[in-house]
C-alpha cells in the first residue's frame, strides 16, 4: 500500500467514526414538548378539521346560507390561535402555556358554534369533535 492510499484509507476511517459519533449523539437527544406534546397533536387536528369546516362554511355562505356565518367566524379565529399553539407546543416553547390559555377560549367558542350545525354538516361535527379533543389536551397540559 502506498502512502497516498494509506492516508486516503485512514481519512475514510476517521470520517466513518465521526459519522457514527454524530449518530450516537443524536440518538441520545430526546427533545419533546414536555406536557404540551399532546397539545401540538390536538391543535394540529383542530387546524386540519377547521380548514375543512371553514371551506364548507364558505361554500354555504356563497350559496346564500347566512345561518353558518357565526360558525365561519369562530372557526376562522380558532384556526389562527390553534396554528400558533401547534407550532409553539411542538417547539416546547415557554410561550405555549400562554397561547394555550387563549386557545381554550377560541376552541370552546368554535366547538359551541360547530355543535349548532353538527346534525346537518359533517365538517362542522368533525371540527367540534377536534376542538373538544384540543380542549381536553390543553386542560391536561395546564393542570
Amino acid at each position: 500500500m502506498d502512502r497516498r492510499n494509506a492516508l486516503f484509507g485512514g481519512g475514510l476511517l476517521l470520517l466513518a467514526a465521526a459519522a457514527n459519533a454524530d449518530d450516537d449523539m443524536h440518538a441520545h437527544h430526546h427533545h419533546d414538548a414536555g406536557p404540551f406534546a399532546g397539545v401540538a397533536s390536538a391543535a394540529g387536528d383542530c387546524v386540519a378539521k377547521g380548514e375543512a369546516c371553514l371551506n364548507h362554511c364558505l361554500v354555504l355562505l356563497g350559496d346564500g346560507d347566512t345561518s353558518i356565518a357565526g360558525c365561519a367566524k369562530a372557526v376562522n379565529a380558532m384556526l389562527a390561535v390553534s396554528a400558533a399553539l401547534q407550532k409553539l407546543a411542538a417547539q416546547g416553547s415557554h410561550l405555549a402555556a400562554t397561547q394555550a390559555r387563549v386557545a381554550l377560549d377560541a376552541c370552546k367558542e368554535c366547538e359551541d358554534e360547530c355543535r349548532k350545525h353538527e346534525d346537518k354538516h359533517q365538517p362542522c361535527k368533525d371540527c367540534a369533535v377536534a376542538c373538544g379533543g384540543a380542549l381536553r389536551a390543553i386542560k391536561a397540559a395546564l393542570a
